[in-house]
């Protein structure tokens, strides 16, 4: 039996962490991995985990660069065939989850990579559906079109990360992207959509607190692009936004 190993990083989430190791410990697939990398929180963070340490496999905190430095440790610690990335303010999406991921993997052994559909919820209110994000299968010009997938909702084979590098911690609001542009964009992976809802996201992250961090975003997007030598299109930027609002309508 494959063992998923799920990465959850955190810094001061001590009003949403606990819902987060539950989540994965609550999982009916019970072969997991779950490992907390904090980065060195000064709230009650460290207290709830460590009241949960029965829960969990490995917990480690300590000063890092940042999210995505965090996310590296914690792939680099994990022993599963398969690895997944779940926040500290993120839960999935039912007990479920984890189990219909492997069952993928299990009966289409040639998978590489598998992502499905995220729901944004109010912050206070888990079952209070803001914002749908429905994906859809992998094309060539999937990324072109303004697609990306749900990077909370990627399941990874180790061996793939083995072959290409992790996130790149220059990049300090866009990693994520530019990691799965570099991955789908230069692989010739075997990627599976599973339309489900694996992961129900708090509002509130980083990126979407200022305004400012949004065009900060964008530009480290496009230069996700040139710095793996790929031109996007002239119409990217406003084909992502125009999606983004069509989230907020259809869910």
């Amino acid at each position: 039996m494959k063992k998923i190993s799920i990465i959850t990083v955190s810094y001061n989430s001590e009003k949403t962490i606990e819902d987060t190791i539950n989540s994965v410990y609550n999982q009916s697939f019970k072969n997991v991995e779950h490992i907390v990398i904090d980065g060195d929180s000064n709230d009650l963070t460290k207290k709830i985990v460590e009241k949960n340490k029965s829960k969990i496999s490995k917990f480690i905190s300590e000063k890092d660069k940042g999210l995505y430095d965090a996310m590296n440790k914690g792939i680099n610690l994990s022993n599963g065939e398969i690895i997944g990335l779940l926040n500290s303010d993120d839960v999935y999406y039912n007990e479920d989850v984890l189990k219909n991921v492997i069952h993928i993997f299990d009966t289409i052994p040639e998978v590489d990579v598998l992502y499905g559909d995220l729901v944004y919820v109010e912050r206070d209110n888990l079952d209070k559906i803001v914002r749908y994000w429905r994906s859809k299968n992998y094309y060539k010009k999937y990324f072109d079109n303004g697609n990306v997938p749900p990077h909370p909702t990627l399941f990874i084979k180790k061996n793939i990360y083995r072959k290409n590098k992790l996130f790149n911690i220059n990049f300090k609001l866009a990693a994520d992207y530019e990691f799965m542009l570099r991955l789908f964009k230069t692989n010739n992976l075997t990627t599976y959509y599973l339309p489900q809802i694996l992961i129900k996201m708090r509002l509130g992250g980083v990126t979407n607190k200022k305004w400012i961090n949004r065009f900060k975003q964008n530009i480290e997007i496009i230069n996700s692009w040139k710095i793996n030598n790929i031109t996007p299109p002239k119409y990217f930027l406003f084909i992502r936004v125009f999606k983004k609002l069509a989230q907020y309508l259809n869910k």
